[in-house]
């Protein structure tokens, strides 16, 4: 445990030099008692954030957020993003037998070609809540969708915080009042949207990019919040895709599907899959045609950029993490086999404790790729950190141990490229290594 007072200082996991977070634990109980970040200030934003102009968002959606009430530090808890027009919306889910409200609620929604809205509420999962909890996801979207003049059912809900506690539903209502009025279509309406996603987040995450079809350019912005309750599988994570591009509804949903796959199914924080994890693409049914297959595959390829963009910084953000393991697993017979491999290696305990420790432990490594299930070949197993080979063949190699572990604990990301054969399977994988700030914040104070 971290002494009470000790500061821990957290760079950005984006890597954008904006000013680094110093976070008291002494202070910590006031936000957690809510799933709320402990950074006290305003949550800063990324490079992309900081730097994002109105014209990189698609056209056809507004955003607006607001403070209701829910997280008693003042913070943003409440959003929406606002169609123009009835639009596409196709969604992934946690597969949790445990599922929020919100997520039954999207789950019999989509994939459709009628969405007008989304709104999120954050420091609260509605999760556990029984009955009432149902009322109050009906209700969220029946408010909406009477301030922007829709059917019920047009309206996506998404909750995230504690779970087992019923929404203060006037608070609520007040909240979806102020945040479908101040709803505009601009660079800082997304931006305050992607901070009222967040929970124990330190920073907001974002990211907007373009891809080219056959029929001309089309932009892409994604927003995502997720620290700590991360092993989606589609953790506690809410990603929103916006695009202008033009889909088909069954179209949509295999690209988010594959998108997803790629990259958010390839995260993990703490190996916990949440109750809420809900992740979306809303598309204009005008605009830019994805014409082919080919234009469908350059549109999942940069959607999956934003959400591997996303990811990383989720994993960097995961609660007391100090490093991002990297970790690309090559030769097993099949990329399903590589990939348990990789989440064997990604989720060990043991694994993220030496990495944190900033020690090039290559024996905890493989033996966790021995017991992860899919046939190794040990023979042929080779394994190097940050491009350092420490064994090859089956066996240990000599190298400057002291040397690469001066290097793990002055990069915040640790390459592990691990080979258990010459099949043609392969991964990538991204988690956060498992520090004494990780157990404090989720031993002391409710997430």
């Amino acid at each position: 445990m971290v002494p009470a007072g000790q500061e821990i200082t957290t760079p950005c996991p984006t890597k954008c030099h904006c000013a680094e977070i110093s976070l008291c634990l002494a202070r910590l109980s006031i936000h957690f008692s809510t799933a709320e970040s402990p950074v006290t200030e305003p949550l800063p934003h990324c490079q992309a954030a900081e730097t994002l102009a109105d014209d990189q968002l698609p056209a056809g959606f507004r955003f607006g957020s607001t403070a209701c009430g829910i997280k008693p530090s003042g913070r943003p808890d409440l959003s929406v993003i606002v169609a123009d027009r009835d639009a596409v919306a196709a969604g992934v889910y946690t597969r949790n037998q445990v599922v929020a409200a919100p997520v039954t609620w999207c789950r019999g929604l989509t994939p459709t070609d009628r969405f007008r809205a989304v709104v999120t509420n954050s420091g609260n999962a509605n999760a556990c809540t029984g009955p009432q909890g149902e009322q109050d996801t009906a209700q969220m979207a029946a408010e909406v969708a009477q301030r922007i003049d829709c059917e019920d059912r047009q309206v996506l809900v998404m909750s995230t915080g504690v779970i087992g506690h019923p929404l203060p539903m006037d608070k609520v209502v007040t909240g979806i009042d102020a945040a479908v009025a101040g709803a505009d279509h601009s660079a800082s309406a997304f931006r305050d949207v992607a901070t009222a996603f967040c929970t124990t987040d330190q920073y907001t995450k974002m990211h907007c990019t373009t891809a080219k079809l056959s029929a001309g350019t089309i932009k892409i912005a994604a927003i995502a919040k997720g620290a700590g309750m991360i092993q989606p599988d589609m953790a506690t994570l809410l990603s929103v895709v916006v695009t202008d591009a033009a889909l088909p509804i069954a179209a949509a949903q295999k690209v988010i599907a594959d998108a997803a796959a790629a990259s958010l199914n390839r995260i993990s924080v703490d190996g916990h899959m949440s109750t809420n994890d809900t992740l979306l693409l809303l598309a204009r049914n005008e605009g830019t045609a994805c014409s082919d297959a080919e234009d469908l595959s350059v549109l999942t390829d940069g959607i999956a950029e934003a959400l591997i963009d996303l990811g990383k910084m989720i994993v960097a953000d995961g609660e007391g993490a100090t490093h991002v393991l990297c970790l690309q697993v090559d030769g097993a017979s099949d990329d399903a086999s590589a990939d348990v491999i990789a989440r064997a290696v990604g989720n060990s305990p043991l694994v993220k404790t030496a990495i944190k420790g900033n020690d090039p432990n290559w024996g905890r490594i493989v033996s966790a790729a021995g017991y992860a299930g899919p046939k190794i070949d040990v023979a042929k197993t080779s394994l190097s950190i940050d491009g350092v080979a420490i064994y090859e063949s089956g066996a240990p190699v000599s190298f400057d141990a002291a040397t690469l572990s001066g290097s793990m604990k002055s990069a915040s990301d640790v390459h592990i490229h691990l080979t258990v054969g010459d099949g043609p399977g392969q991964s990538r994988f991204w988690a956060s290594d498992l520090t004494e700030a990780y157990v404090s914040f989720n031993s002391e104070y409710t997430t």
